[in-house]
């Protein structure tokens, strides 16, 4: 059974290419980049290289590009900084619909004493700025607001918000690991300081992650020991991985335009069909500006892990949500923050898409999702009696 993969906000395959860009520097040049012989200069040109490409796709400068080992790093080490470079500062604001990487890291910090602002969302999963203009004072030392929602897809207007954070004094920091590849960013035009990404996220391997710091902005490494990363990441270099990262940082900005339309639209034809096939179902966040691979659609009267389990069955391979929440029977803390109804959050599944996903793999979702979600529906009472009605 050939695989149906629409889970790649969880994951993605690491393209061929960007494989064929890594394999060398397994066994043949596997020189450390910090090493004066030529053996390592070698490999030092390629980590170049790659930091190269990876400030082009962000359009940022190469020394503000900083690789670390993954998404989680990153965030982890843009709150740390700001804390240490501001110690007098005990205020942090984020939002209720944030990765665990920040929202657990964020909840930590108040248990030790930081006062910690959750931001709440409307009903398409949308953030106020009257909320957040409301929560800054003198005490905000750092603002973190991902780019777009992991589940939802709903994009954040994390421009205007860096705006009005840098006017009161603090650092703004940004999740951007599900916006990167998929959406144009521009950090020449920006107000952000600090920005995460994670290469699984964008066909590279798991392992590598970047944090752009913006020239100018204070930081404080979050590890230290070496010189590496000019001093803002001690370690050696995970040089094959950091090199893929710049190759998959070059395919993604090269199928940018493909993303924001043959994938849109693939992405828009699974949401139409599904609604029409499906009664009583809700596009969650369908009402505001969303990544272009990215559906969250909720069913009423089935539970999710039941749909993912029968879609399995199929070779269909989607998500109840963050891939880091999966295995809880609770709802998502996103769809909760949003005010979904029980009856549609217990229900809600996330296909998300990729370059690599086909209109024949689409096709068969439209196939084989609506008989399962009646086959769900008459074996619960509420399922039932919905059915009845009809």
């Amino acid at each position: 059974m050939k695989e149906i993969y629409l889970d790649n906000n969880a994951t993605t395959k690491v393209d061929e290419l960007v494989f064929e860009e890594m394999r060398p520097y397994f066994c043949d040049l596997y020189g450390n980049p910090s090493s004066m012989h030529f053996f390592g200069g070698q490999v030092q040109k390629k980590v170049d290289e790659a930091r190269a490409r990876v400030a082009s796709l962000l359009g940022a400068l190469p020394d503000e590009i900083v690789f670390t080992a993954c998404g989680t790093e990153s965030d982890n080490a843009a709150i740390r900084s700001a804390l240490e470079v501001f110690p007098e500062k005990r205020h942090i604001i984020t939002t209720r619909v944030e990765h665990p990487a920040v929202l657990t890291q964020c909840r930590n910090l108040s248990r030790r004493g930081y006062r910690v602002t959750e931001l709440n969302v409307d009903g398409e999963g949308q953030l106020d700025l009257k909320e957040l203009e409301a929560a800054l004072d003198d005490d905000t030392a750092i603002v973190s607001i991902m780019y777009a929602n992991n589940e939802t897809g709903v994009i954040f207007p994390v421009e205007e918000a860096a705006k009005m954070v840098k006017a009161k004094g603090a650092i703004f920091h940004t999740d951007a690991v599900q916006a990167v590849g998929k959406i144009p960013l521009n950090m020449a035009e920006s107000a952000i300081d600090l920005l995460s990404i994670s290469g699984h996220k964008l066909h590279a391997p798991k392992g590598v992650g970047v944090l752009y710091v913006r020239r100018g902005t204070p930081f404080r490494p979050l590890l230290v020991g070496g010189h590496q990363e000019r001093g803002r990441r001690a370690g050696t270099e995970n040089t094959a991985s950091i090199i893929a990262m710049g190759k998959a940082c070059e395919l993604a900005q090269k199928h940018m335009d493909d993303e924001n339309t043959r994938v849109l639209a693939m992405r828009d034809r699974l949401q139409a069909e599904l609604t029409a096939a499906i009664p009583n179902t809700r596009i969650n966040g369908g009402g505001t500006s969303r990544l272009p691979n990215t559906l969250s659609i909720a069913m009423e009267f089935v539970e999710g892990e039941g749909v993912l389990l029968l879609l399995s069955e199929k070779g269909i391979c989607a998500s109840s949500g963050s891939a880091c929440t999966s295995g809880s029977l609770e709802p998502s803390h996103v769809l909760r923050a949003m005010g979904v109804p029980f009856t549609c959050a217990h229900g809600s599944i996330r296909f998300s898409l990729s370059r690599f996903t086909t209109d024949e793999e689409i096709d068969a979702v439209v196939r084989e999702l609506p008989p399962i979600i009646r086959r769900l529906r008459e074996m619960s009472p509420f399922g039932r009696e919905f059915l009845d009605k009809k």
